[in-house]
């Protein structure tokens, strides 16, 4: 939901295109915690069937930015503080042996692959991408398990990432985001130079900092433009 969604994004618009606007949304603020997508006036906006909408709902469902309840629709994700708290400390402990484990692991093209990923982190935020920026930097930690080849771990680190990339993309102030990539680069440089505590105790200065900056009392007020207005409405 860009600002210029006033109208329908096309009338063929994909449930994926639609999914990807949506999530635009949440990360810009436009659609807060909590708001209710009722699948009519989606309809309406995207000029689509609601089975179609229906579609894109799954795909925001997988991803954890909303919550579908049986009986009741969907509505945005609304993590609370206690959610976030728990997820950063199994991530603390879980990330503290990822790091050793990189560290003795990771190769000359792995270091590459990351670079590149970094380097990609920093166009993002140069871009002001919020949702590919909040993406990539969820990545670089799953990125960090690929190389252990632990699958369980990096399936247990993309569970815990994915819920946690909505709880910053929410509640983190953009200029956070900016010090969580910087962090990146220097736990690669401390991994790099094969100094395994030094890139333990970034690894957990820098989660640690993540969950400092969350500001769950203080979420921007939502932008409101036509699209927000439908979906804020009245029930359907």
């Amino acid at each position: 939901m860009t600002d210029q969604a006033a109208e329908p994004v096309q009338p063929a618009a994909s449930a994926e295109a639609i999914a990807r606007d949506i999530a635009e949304a949440i990360a810009a603020h436009r659609l807060p915690p909590g708001a209710k997508l009722r699948e009519e006036a989606l309809g309406r906006v995207y000029g689509v069937s609601r089975t179609k909408v229906r579609a894109a709902l799954l795909i925001l469902s997988k991803e954890k930015l909303i919550e579908m309840v049986y009986d009741k629709g969907a509505c945005v994700a609304k993590p609370s503080a206690l959610e976030a708290r728990e997820i950063f400390a199994v991530r603390r402990i879980l990330e503290a042996a990822l790091a050793r484990e990189f560290v003795a692991k990771a190769k000359a093209d792995d270091y590459q692959r990351l670079r590149a990923h970094f380097a990609d982190e920093q166009a993002a935020l140069a871009s002001n991408g919020a949702t590919r920026r909040t993406r990539l930097l969820g990545d670089f930690h799953v990125l960090m398990a690929q190389v252990v080849g632990n699958s369980v771990l990096t399936a247990t680190i993309s569970e815990l990432v994915a819920r946690s990339s909505l709880i910053t993309m929410l509640y983190q102030p953009s200029s956070d985001a900016e010090c969580s990539s910087g962090e990146h680069g220097a736990i690669l440089d401390a991994a790099e130079r094969g100094d395994v505590e030094e890139t333990v105790q970034l690894m957990l200065r820098h989660l640690e900092h993540v969950e400092a900056g969350l500001r769950f009392d203080n979420v921007e007020p939502p932008k409101r433009d036509l699209v927000n207005a439908l979906l804020m409405a009245g029930d359907d």
